[in-house]
């Protein structure tokens, strides 16, 4: 429920916050913009485990499922019914690519909080316009980049921070996987503004490497199509320039046996990393969040790291941290509740897509792109 009045000024507090904030003893009344695989998979469940959410209403233009699984939830036949109804205070916008600016500036000035699957928008002007208008109004502005709550990448993050591989000198991500055949989604295969790997898969990369070590100076990239009917890219690698690393973003459809996901590199040591997060599986099969074992690996993905102590080589196995896409909708929840920042900010994303915008350029002319504030 909104206070009846601001409890405080926005002016020099914390960016992303509501100006008004909500009632600790009403949950937040949330909308969905679709019911596909992202709304069942990636967001309702996490919104339904939460009790500070109430999954209030989702936007199904034709098929009506939402209630199927979730009894109540009321079901809009047009987007502004669901956009005037003044008891929403959250929308998700999890449509496709090229609707997310859209759908989110027509929510925002609706004077919705708005949360936007990745990748943000198609373009950084777009982001940039998203941002500025949630700022102008007070709202909430947040990008889903669940994939900071993998259980590999956790752990990853844990081992940098550790100290145990000392400065760092290198870097490769990959997200690999194996399929010839093209996706039944049409909108994900057919060629238009926001498709293609590099801003479906290639947006978890990124923002895992922004989140990890910072915006590069440069990018290179190499993005090509490789399945044989294939309109869209699905194969990239990116080569990120920093001052002393060099971080590899490399992501193909047709990599049947892949290689580790994380492979890590400094002075002191190496730490490599399989993808295993069992979060997405269990989700479509239907398991609820927060049962016994949720995200937890299975045996025998430990991370491999390699370093030294007093002179001495060791290697050791390093367990994986438990993976949780809920802790993305813990942040926003206290957001809004308790004037937090959000988990993952607008300009996070920001930097996502301007880094994509770089990498294209740099793949269509064969050169390297600065991207750094200086080399703009």
């Amino acid at each position: 429920m909104l206070a009846e009045t601001e409890l405080f000024s926005c002016q020099n507090k914390i960016l992303y916050v509501p100006c008004k904030f909500y009632s600790m003893e009403q949950p937040i009344n949330t909308a969905l913009l679709s019911f596909g695989m992202s709304g069942k998979v990636f967001h309702a469940p996490f919104l339904a485990a939460d009790k500070r959410f109430h999954l209030y209403g989702v936007w199904e233009r034709t098929k009506k499922s939402a209630q199927e699984t979730y009894p109540g939830i009321r079901s809009f036949n047009e987007l502004p019914e669901l956009l005037n109804d003044p008891a929403i205070q959250l929308v998700i916008v999890n449509t496709p690519n090229r609707t997310h600016y859209e759908y989110a500036r027509i929510a925002l000035q609706a004077g919705k909080n708005v949360v936007v699957e990745k990748p943000f928008t198609v373009t950084s002007a777009e982001a940039i316009e998203l941002d500025q208008l949630a700022k102008q109004k007070g709202l909430l502005l947040s990008v889903y980049h669940n994939r900071r709550f993998d259980s590999d990448f956790m752990t990853v993050k844990k081992v940098i921070a550790g100290g145990s591989l000392g400065e760092l000198v290198e870097a490769e991500f990959h997200f690999d996987r194996y399929k010839e055949e093209l996706s039944a989604k049409t909108h994900k295969e057919t060629p238009q503004p926001g498709s293609g790997s590099v801003y479906d898969l290639g947006s978890h990369l990124i923002d895992q490497a922004l989140h990890l070590f910072g915006m590069p100076e440069a990018v290179f990239a190499d993005i090509r199509k490789i399945r044989k009917y294939s309109q869209v890219d699905d194969y990239f690698e990116l080569l990120l320039y920093y001052e002393k690393l060099r971080v590899r973003l490399h992501c193909s459809y047709l990599t049947r046996e892949p290689l580790p996901a994380f492979s890590v590199h400094g002075h002191l040591g190496s730490f490599i990393k399989h993808r295993a997060d069992p979060q997405e599986a269990a989700l479509q099969a239907g398991v609820k969040p927060g049962q016994t074992g949720w995200g937890k690996e299975p045996d025998g993905f430990d991370g491999l790291l390699v370093t030294e102590e007093d002179k001495v080589e060791i290697r050791k196995t390093v367990p994986a941290e438990t993976g949780n896409y809920g802790l993305y909708y813990t942040g926003i929840a206290n957001a809004l509740l308790r004037h937090t920042a959000v988990p993952v900010t607008a300009e996070d994303a920001i930097r996502v897509i301007r880094l994509i915008e770089a990498a294209f350029a740099s793949g269509t002319e064969q050169k390297l792109k600065f991207v750094t504030s200086q080399h703009q």
